[in-house]
């Protein structure tokens, strides 16, 4: 597995704009509810960390970007 650490700020505006696509869609399957729970997960962890002085950087797996861009 890879990881990739990563601006936290564009990280979580990257969350934001992925759960805003994924609010749009009237889907209601596991799988959905799953990948919207993991975004929120991620979106949080990268706010607190854009927020927190001298820490800007969140390291994320490359399947959990791959999550977030696919949605982007």
């Amino acid at each position: 597995m890879s990881y990739a650490a990563v601006d936290a700020s564009r990280v979580a505006k990257a969350c934001e704009s992925a759960l805003q696509t994924l609010s749009t869609v009237k889907e209601t399957s596991e799988a959905h509810q799953r990948k919207t729970i993991m975004i929120e997960r991620i979106h949080a962890l990268a706010k607190a960390a854009a927020e927190t002085e001298g820490c800007n950087v969140i390291t994320v797996t490359s399947e959990e970007f791959w999550l977030i861009s696919k949605n982007w």
